[in-house]
């Protein structure tokens, strides 16, 4: 499998992070779904979201490393 990109995973995360389409990309549909239906946990998950995908501690579903 390919890794995820970095740049398209933090520009979901900013634009979409609230409807979890920057989960559904990492491969997390579960917690995408999840983040769409609180509205990206009421706004607090999706700033840790940003925050930890701009940081690089975010992986992808396989455990990959976003490059």
């Amino acid at each position: 499998m390919a890794n995820k990109s970095f740049s398209t995973a933090l520009i979901l995360s900013i634009f979409l992070g609230y409807f979890g389409i920057d989960r559904f990309y990492l491969g997390y549909v579960g917690l995408g779904i999840l983040k769409l239906i609180t509205g990206g946990g009421f706004g607090i998950w999706w700033l840790i979201d940003v925050i930890m995908i701009a940081t690089k501690s975010l992986k992808d579903s396989n455990g990959l490393p976003l490059v």
